[in-house]
C-alpha cells in the first residue's frame, strides 16, 4: 500500500471566510452560534456524542478559516475531569459479578474484538495511512472520547484520532440500529427543560466538582499522560463503590465539559489536516467495514454457544461507543440488557488500561 504521508506545503493564503484579523468576541459568538446549530439536528438524529462532534465540526470550520482561539488550558483538562466522572457513574461493581457468571468463553469474546481492532489498527500503521500510532488509537474499539483525549499524551496525532474514531461510532450505530430495526427514542417535550435542571442534590454535585478539580490537579503536578482524565476516573469510582460519593453531573454541566473538548480538538485542525484525512479516508472506511464484519462475525459463534439472540451478540462485540450501544439495547425488545452491557463495560475498562501499552508497544515495531 502506498505512503500517503503529507508532504510539508506552503501556508494557504487567507480566504473570503478568514477570521484572521476579526474580533475575538466576534469570533467566539461565531464558535457558538455555530456549535449550537450543528449539534441540535446531530443530537436529534441521535447521533452519538452528539454534544461533542457538534461543537468539533464547528471549530474545524472556524480553524480552517484561520480563526486563532486559544481553549485555556486548565479549562481544557477540567474538561477531561469531567468526562472521567462520567465514565465512573456507569462503571458498577454488579457488571463484573456478571462476567465472573459467563465463564472464560465470555473473556474470550471481549479479547477476540480487541484483538481484531489491534491488529486493523497495525496494518494501517504499518502501512502508514495514519502516522505514527495514530491508527493503533483510531482502531481502539469503543471508550472513543477517552482514545482520542489519552492518544494526545502518547505522541499521537489527536485531530486524526478523532475522525477515526467517531466515524467508526457513527457507522457502528447506523449499523447497530439498522439491524435492529428500530430508533432510539425521541426527545420527549420536557427534554429540553431537564437539560436546564439544577442537580438534584447540591452536596453531592459539590463534591463531584470538588473530585474533579483535586484530581486534575494531582495530575499535573504529577505530570502523568492522560492524567486528567484517569485520576478523577479511578478516584470517583473508588468513592462511589464504597458509597462515599454520589456522582452528581447535570446535563448542562456535562454538556458544557463535551463542548470544551470539541473545541480543543478541533480548533487543532488546519486545512493539511483535513486534506491528509480526505486522502486516508478510503483506508479507514475499509478498516471501520473490516472491524464492523470481524464482530458480526464473532457475533454469530456468540449466539451459537451462549445461546442468546443475534441481535445481544452483535450489541455486545459491537466496536462502537458503548452509551450508544446502552440506548439501542434499552429501547429494542427481546435484547439480553445485562449481559450486552456486562461485555461492553469489561471491554471498556480492558481497553482503558491496554490501549497505551499496545500503541506503544506496536508503534515500536512499526518503527522498526
Amino acid at each position: 500500500m502506498p505512503d500517503i504521508t503529507p508532504t510539508p506545503t506552503r501556508q494557504a493564503p487567507a480566504t473570503p471566510l478568514s477570521f484572521r484579523n476579526g474580533n475575538m468576541g466576534m469570533k467566539w459568538c461565531c464558535l457558538l452560534a455555530l456549535s449550537v446549530a450543528l449539534t441540535v439536528p446531530l443530537h436529534a438524529l441521535h447521533l452519538p456524542a452528539a454534544i461533542l462532534i457538534g461543537p468539533m465540526f464547528a471549530a474545524v470550520v472556524l480553524a480552517v478559516n484561520e480563526a486563532h482561539l486559544p481553549i485555556p488550558g486548565p479549562a481544557f483538562l477540567l474538561a477531561q475531569g469531567i468526562v472521567g466522572c462520567m465514565i465512573a457513574r456507569s462503571l458498577k461493581v454488579s457488571i463484573f459479578y456478571k462476567v465472573m457468571g459467563e465463564g472464560p468463553f465470555f473473556l474470550g469474546g471481549v479479547l477476540c474484538v480487541i484483538v481484531l481492532c489491534t491488529l486493523i489498527g497495525f496494518c494501517l500503521a504499518r502501512w502508514k495511512v495514519l502516522p505514527g500510532s495514530t491508527a493503533l488509537w483510531g482502531a481502539s474499539p469503543g471508550a472513543a472520547t477517552v482514545m482520542t483525549l489519552m492518544s494526545q499524551g502518547y505522541g499521537a496525532d489527536m485531530r486524526l484520532v478523532a475522525f477515526m474514531q467517531y466515524f467508526r461510532a457513527a457507522a457502528v450505530a447506523i449499523a447497530a440500529t439498522t439491524m435492529a430495526r428500530s430508533t432510539t427514542p425521541v426527545m420527549a417535550d420536557g427534554a429540553a427543560s431537564a437539560f436546564w435542571a439544577m442537580p438534584a442534590s447540591w452536596p453531592a454535585f459539590g463534591a463531584t466538582i470538588g473530585i474533579i478539580v483535586a484530581g486534575v490537579y494531582l495530575a499535573h503536578m504529577l505530570r502523568l499522560s492522560a492524567g486528567a482524565l484517569m485520576v478523577p476516573l479511578i478516584f470517583a469510582t473508588g468513592l462511589q463503590d464504597m458509597g462515599l460519593l454520589s456522582i452528581e453531573l447535570p446535563p448542562w454541566f456535562l454538556a458544557t465539559g463535551y463542548a470544551v473538548l470539541g473545541w480543543g480538538i478541533g480548533l487543532r485542525f488546519t486545512r493539511a489536516t483535513l486534506h491528509y484525512a480526505a486522502r486516508a479516508f478510503p483506508y479507514i472506511l475499509i478498516a471501520i467495514t473490516l472491524m464492523i464484519a470481524g464482530c458480526g462475525a464473532m457475533a454469530l459463534v456468540l449466539a451459537h454457544f451462549k445461546h442468546v439472540s443475534l441481535l445481544t451478540a452483535y450489541l455486545a462485540t459491537s466496536p462502537g461507543g458503548e452509551d450508544t450501544v446502552a440506548i439501542i439495547a434499552a429501547t429494542t425488545p427481546g435484547v439480553d440488557m445485562p449481559f450486552v452491557m456486562a461485555m461492553q463495560t469489561v471491554r471498556f475498562v480492558l481497553v482503558l488500561f491496554t490501549g497505551p501499552l499496545f500503541a506503544r508497544t506496536l508503534s515500536r515495531w512499526v518503527e522498526r
